[in-house]
């Protein structure tokens, strides 16, 4: 307090930089204990000649766009966040809604609140940047769907995504930000720029971290049934009044970009920059393994595995500098990955792809780096073929994870270990 005492006589200028850089006394530092509920990791978009199709429209003109989430925490205030992180000019919002998802694709149940930015009901959201709407008074129970709807006015090229959504999106024609149901012109399964809704949480309400790729992100899971193994995980942790943030994004590394930004590059916005965050759980890696030489990369040289354990001590590192606790979770099976017939992607596994997983989890398990391990590929793993995932969990793609398998991974987390209360 004499410290803050003191530096108050120097300016107001000096005071905010201080509170940004988070000198000050979180008493002094916040207006209530906001903790992201939801989050999506932001991607950029990519051209068509990628192996996977985007699936987006170019823009957004005079339409409103309903996406649903499911909060991780309740609370009485809600806020939402958007970003323009991957946009090259202002993004502009003409109105934007909050509300209880109704049972009914593109229906709200209940009251529609409408929000505000900086008192106003419309917003413009400079390029590159984020946007963080006021508080509105909203009751809201913990695993709690809502529906966020925005409208865009004008022509909005669609440039801050996050892929692989895995949650139907309507889109109408129209300002129906405060409409009961939408009924959609089109529908998309990608979160289109919003980025997190924050939930004015009970004291002592803090999140987890699940921090990878596709295998975190979801993919092959059931869509709009919230069955990735983060939501099978706040299952268990919403009556500990701990959030499950998902921050994994399809196609991601630890190391090089495409798909979105590198592990190493993202860590701050993705996991030490969120509110609350006490662990984050890092599962990622096969993809800097299985690339190169794929029809993802095919010119790309083979990934050293020091190369990716450097990247591992980075991560350690930063988060051990801001109190976070980091847990490695080893990296699961994946024998004849991606081979099914119609698949547009040769070459993702070979053995000595494996034998470079086997190496990283051999690391991962037995360096002691991390605060703690969780051992995935022995939990998922076929004992009659431990190179292959267990049938049972396999999504049928013999790389992500079913419903089934996801569940299980979620059950396997010992809860005490992940929060290091033991």
């Amino acid at each position: 307090m004499k410290i803050f005492v003191k530096l108050r006589g120097l300016g107001l200028g000096l005071s905010l930089a201080l509170l940004c850089t988070g000198f000050l006394p979180q008493a002094q530092a916040a207006d209530g204990n906001w903790i992201p509920g939801w989050t999506a990791s932001p991607q950029p978009t990519w051209a068509g000649d990628f192996v996977l199709p985007l699936g987006l429209p170019a823009s957004l003109r005079d339409q409103t766009l309903r996406q649903v989430v499911r909060a991780g925490v309740g609370g009485s205030r809600v806020r939402i966040v958007l970003s323009n992180e991957y946009g090259t000019q202002p993004l502009h919002i003409g109105a934007a809604h909050v509300a209880p998802a109704g049972d009914v694709a593109g229906s709200i149940r209940g009251a529609s609140h409408a929000l505000t930015f900086g008192g106003q009901t419309a917003a413009t959201v400079p390029a590159g940047a984020p946007l963080m709407s006021d508080p509105i008074a909203m009751e809201v129970a913990p695993l709690q769907r809502l529906a966020v709807s925005l409208y865009f006015p004008q022509a909005t090229p669609v440039t801050t995504i996050h892929w692989e959504g895995l949650q139907p999106a309507q889109i109408a024609a129209g300002n129906l930000t405060g409409a009961a149901s939408i009924k959609a012109d089109s529908v998309v399964n990608s979160r289109i720029f919003l980025s997190a809704v924050l939930v004015e949480a009970a004291p002592g309400a803090r999140s987890v971290v699940a921090f990878g790729d596709s295998i975190t992100d979801g993919a092959a899971s059931t869509p709009g049934t919230d069955s990735r193994w983060p939501d099978f995980l706040a299952l268990r942790l919403a009556g500990r009044n701990v959030a499950v943030l998902n921050a994994g994004i399809s196609g991601g590394r630890v190391l090089k970009n495409h798909m979105g930004s590198n592990a190493l590059a993202r860590f701050d916005r993705d996991v030490l920059g969120q509110p609350g965050v006490a662990s984050v759980v890092l599962l990622m890696g096969i993809n800097d393994i299985s690339w190169p030489g794929s029809t993802f990369e095919p010119r790309e040289p083979a990934t050293q595995a020091e190369a990716v354990i450097a990247g591992y001590r980075q991560l350690i590192t930063r988060a051990r500098s801001r109190g976070v606790r980091i847990v490695g979770a080893t990296l699961t099976p994946f024998e004849g990955a991606l081979t099914m017939p119609g698949s547009p992607v040769a070459n993702y596994y070979s053995p000595a792809k494996d034998a470079l997983r086997q190496r990283i989890n051999a690391w991962i398990r037995g360096s002691g780096e991390f605060d703690a391990v969780l051992d995935f590929d022995a939990v998922v793993r076929d004992p009659q073929n431990p190179l292959r995932i267990l049938p049972a969990y396999d999504s049928g793609d013999h790389l992500h994870l079913g419903d089934a398998g996801n569940q299980a991974v979620a059950e396997s987390v010992d809860l005490k270990l992940l929060l290091g209360e033991r």
